[in-house]
């Protein structure tokens, strides 16, 4: 009988307020919370693919950024997938062309002399990386597929080349470079001709200075071995 009264308390202790009405806090929390979990994780498992993947455009930016020559961005809005593709494949093979969101870009060169392409930072760009000094010969066919498609709005909106940004107006400077034998040609003429012509060549930019002395060491060892033969 002691045993019985002693239990009483016990299942009075857990009796609802409401007879009509049950309760279960700790069923109904550890069902939400498993609902929960479910539904987080396929947005966990999304979050970490998209950071992964941004992290692989910072590091292929960074990769053509070795021995790059010109990084420049042409207006992507407007292009088909079709397009793109023919594009690329017009392209030498000593450049690379990819699409990736300016942020993205702009987190691969920032703190290096390609920073400068900032102010290219804004709409849809596609990002020409050109891998020769012989600048023209890669941008030459992009105009003649810009020509070609009528993609008159998909221009150049800027470039890098040496540290220095061209924008629109000046783009025009980086198509119309000499190739490397015309300026051998101009400058080593200018090394045979009198001594003012000299001077021109040496107040010339350092770079085609040790182009040209390198060009007419060549000569002058071929004219050796022609000589010693």
């Amino acid at each position: 009988m002691e045993t019985a009264l002693c239990s009483f308390p016990s299942l009075i202790q857990f009796r609802p307020s409401n007879p009509f009405s049950l309760s279960f806090p700790t069923t109904t929390t550890a069902t939400t919370s498993t609902f929960s979990l479910r539904r987080r994780r396929p947005l966990t498992i999304k979050s970490a693919i998209s950071r992964n993947k941004k992290e692989e455009t910072v590091d292929t930016v960074k990769t053509q950024l070795e021995n790059c020559y010109l990084l420049a961005a042409i207006r992507y809005k407007g292009f088909t997938v079709k397009q793109f593709q023919e594009l690329r494949q017009s392209l030498p093979e000593n450049s690379k062309l990819i699409v990736a969101k300016n942020t993205l870009v702009y987190k691969a060169i920032e703190g290096t002399p390609w920073e400068a392409l900032k102010p290219c930072m804004t709409g849809m760009n596609a990002w020409l990386f050109v891998h020769t000094e012989e600048i023209p010969n890669v941008l030459k066919p992009y105009r003649s597929f810009q020509k070609e498609k009528k993609l008159e709005d998909n221009d150049f909106s800027g470039g890098v080349f040496e540290g220095k940004f061209y924008g629109p107006d000046e783009f025009k400077q980086l198509e119309t470079m000499p190739s490397r034998a015309e300026i051998y040609a101009k400058l080593l003429g200018s090394l045979q001709s009198p001594a003012i012509g000299l001077v021109t060549t040496l107040q010339a930019p350092a770079r085609d200075v040790v182009m040209v002395l390198k060009a007419y060491v060549q000569k002058l060892e071929e004219e050796q071995g022609g000589a010693g033969q």
